[in-house]
């Protein structure tokens, strides 16, 4: 297959969907690839690295969408701001779209996307189980969210994270607080653990205690039933409105004493659960910072603003977007590589295999066939039932 990697467009946007060193593994399975100039250089890679492993390049966006029978992205299709192009009314009719396309974002994408006939491949609905291990590209991302986000708040805190002993006195290691003991927030933990806080961890979840307590960290627990707590994937569910308060009142609690509070609470095709009221922040130490991993998806923090960083009652809120975008050069080699072993899985010679038994692709393919047969993204739009369809491979 032919494959495109066109520059990403999305504001503050620094990844590439494909750095050169995975271009091999495709390519030895008769995949080509043609990347957009420029595409990879703000995350640290040049277009002489990739023509060295035998990418071609291409002048315009357009020339990969019109050509390629596969493209890799990083966010989901958007518009150009300079021209007002939009990258959706670029695409070949029949081809196939690899990327992080934020399923329980606006639904009306993927009706757009059902209607060119395009395959949309979400990599955020890769399940979490061993064989999908390598694909996960949820896991790869927030292990970078997670240690961004400490040194966001070490930068951000007017204090000292270690503890120091000086001939002015000693000063007292920072205290942080972490909600959400998942990817993000256990690399958070081990972060801020290395760099000398004093942390403590909340999760819903009693089975990541161990896992919080080996990074050097205190769990802080909720009597919550485990079974309520998570789902089959491992994921948390969305808890009841009596647990929910509970929830909050420990945090309220545990807030007054933290100097940073890192939150990466969510609930998959949900928005974020509001943890941190407006009063908890108002009740919180002059000085302190919040940093809000969960700011594109509303927020855990009642006064988070997306994308911007405002202090509220003396308090700090960083609500950062597309965090993993700090660090592009690493996060664009995890996602490079989770994306590479899902095209594998589609495309194992070369051309592409929808094979819907599998339960990794039945799990990520969201639009076929002309249909989207997602079921909460057809939910949301007003959908009956998919009809049982194939798709067509890409010609």
């Amino acid at each position: 297959m032919l494959i495109g990697v066109p520059r990403e467009i999305a504001r503050g946007e620094r990844r590439v969907a494909l750095v050169p060193d995975v271009v091999a593994q495709l390519t030895r399975a008769g995949h080509r690839i043609v990347i957009e100039r420029g595409a990879g250089l703000r995350a640290g890679f040049t277009d002489e690295a990739y023509r060295a492993v035998g990418c071609d390049l291409a002048d315009l966006a357009a020339e990969i969408y019109s050509t390629a029978q596969m493209i890799l992205k990083v966010q989901r299709p958007g518009r150009e701001e300079a021209s007002g192009e939009a990258e959706l009314d670029l695409f070949r009719e029949g081809s196939v779209l690899i990327g992080l396309l934020q399923p329980s974002g606006d639904p009306a994408l993927f009706q757009q996307l059902a209607e060119r006939k395009i395959i949309a491949c979400s990599m955020e609905l890769v399940p979490r189980t061993t064989r999908a291990q390598m694909m996960d590209a949820l896991s790869s991302q927030s292990t970078v969210a997670g240690y961004k986000a400490v040194l966001l708040a070490a930068n951000a805190l007017q204090k000292f994270f270690p503890m120091l002993m000086t001939a002015a006195g000693t000063v007292r290691p920072a205290r942080v607080l972490v909600i959400g003991a998942g990817v993000a927030g256990l690399q958070a933990i081990a972060t801020a653990r290395r760099i000398g806080a004093v942390v403590e961890a909340f999760d819903t979840r009693p089975v990541v205690k161990e896992q919080v307590q080996s990074l050097g960290a205190t769990f802080i627990e909720l009597d919550v039933h485990a079974e309520d707590a998570q789902d089959a994937a491992g994921y948390a569910r969305e808890l009841s409105r009596e647990h929910i308060k509970r929830e909050r009142a420990l945090i309220h609690q545990r807030a007054l004493q933290a100097d940073v509070i890192i939150t990466t609470a969510l609930v998959p095709g949900k928005p974020a659960p509001l943890l941190i009221d407006a009063e908890t922040v108002k009740a919180m130490r002059p000085g302190s910072v919040i940093v809000d991993l969960a700011g594109e998806q509303g927020g855990n923090c009642e006064l988070s603003v997306p994308g911007e960083t405002t202090v509220q009652h003396d308090v700090t809120i960083i609500a950062p977007l597309h965090i993993s975008s700090d660090l592009a050069y690493h996060a664009s080699q995890m996602y490079s590589k989770n994306v590479a072993a899902l095209v594998t899985l589609l495309a194992p010679h070369g051309e592409l295999n929808l094979n819907f038994a599998d339960d990794i692709i039945d799990a990520v393919v969201i639009t076929a066939g002309g249909e989207v047969r997602h079921a909460p993204t057809r939910q949301r739009l007003g959908m009956s039932n998919p009809r049982t369809s194939i798709a067509e491979p890409a010609k």
